[in-house]
């Protein structure tokens, strides 16, 4: 796996597992006031191959400032893999339990995507464990009549849910090279020129782990998706969202109408017009500043649309 310098691997007990994190230990990022430090979690969404590497190069940079804790979810990079058919609520769970096992006080967590959803309920359940919430693209999927599982590539993976098939369909399509490059050039990025050779490589070697395809099959599915329309109204923790105007299957209309629904909680909006599904890895040092500009505005509470 790909690691930025001075970040190092640990891991807690799940209910479904042992699920691995990074946190900075070592040289260049110790000081005599790490233990200090606020704390930042950082969350990957999903895709064949997903894993913490999605955020890698955005928390180097809040390293200094920051103790970082980046995990492989459960069914993703170095964590356990178990063969099992994943729900929302599987990593509502997980999310909530990591927190519990990390953090011993209110914490903001930067999620992307699907997670982020996750992320959305886990704090309304569990409000005292999140100090603020900074999201890119937080959707469940299914929201306003947009929904994912209707759509072709969700009914085909439906269609040939067989043990067999699934194993066959994974790798052929998604656990090799060609088949990651064609997904983060087509429907992850908005310009495909920004994929290099690393990310891939990050994402085979992820997507080539044992049991891999359970998750990854799952999202496909849409096993995973839910609408987060039902729910955003009673989110109380302050949050801000980030948009990649490109993103596959979830437009900007789809936050703005999120934020409108609650905008007590959801406190900032900002589209990125030149991005597609994950920002943090098409430009990552865009998105690093983006946060940089949310953090000290949800800390204090002050409602801004940008």
């Amino acid at each position: 796996m790909f690691l930025p310098p001075g970040f190092h691997e640990r891991s807690i007990t799940t209910s479904l597992g042992k699920m691995v994190y990074y946190t900075a230990q070592g040289e260049p990022w110790e000081s005599p006031a790490a233990a200090s430090q606020e704390t930042l979690v950082f969350l990957h969404g999903f895709g064949g191959g997903s894993s913490a590497y999605e955020w890698s190069k955005v928390y180097p940079a809040l390293a200094a400032e920051y103790q970082i804790l980046a995990p492989d979810l459960i069914g993703w990079g170095r964590s356990e893999h178990p063969a099992r058919s994943y729900q929302a609520e599987d990593y509502i769970g997980i999310i909530t339990e990591f927190m519990e096992q990390t953090c011993s006080k209110a914490t903001t967590v930067i999620a992307s995507a699907l997670t982020a959803a996750f992320t959305i309920r886990a704090a309304i359940n569990r409000p005292e464990l999140f100090k603020s919430l900074i999201l890119t693209t937080a959707a469940g999927l299914a929201e306003f009549g947009q929904d994912y599982r209707r759509s072709g590539f969700a009914q085909f993976a439906q269609s040939v849910n067989v043990p067999f098939l699934n194993q066959l369909l994974y790798g052929a399509g998604v656990a090799n090279s060609l088949g990651v490059r064609g997904f983060l050039e087509q429907r992850q990025f908005a310009q495909a020129d920004r994929v290099y050779p690393e990310i891939v490589e990050a994402y085979v070697q992820s997507a080539q782990q044992k049991n891999a395809e359970y998750a990854a099959l799952s999202f496909v599915r849409g096993d995973l998706c839910f609408d987060l329309s039902q729910y955003i109204t009673q989110l109380t923790v302050p949050t801000a969202l980030i948009w990649g105007k490109g993103s596959e299957f979830t437009s900007p209309e789809i936050g703005r109408r999120l934020m409108e629904m609650n905008p007590q909680a959801i406190r900032c909006f900002y589209q990125l017009d030149e991005f597609g599904f994950t920002p943090q890895l098409e430009m990552p040092a865009v998105t690093l500043g983006l946060i940089r500009k949310f953090l000290p505005m949800l800390e204090k509470q002050v409602v801004v649309n940008p």
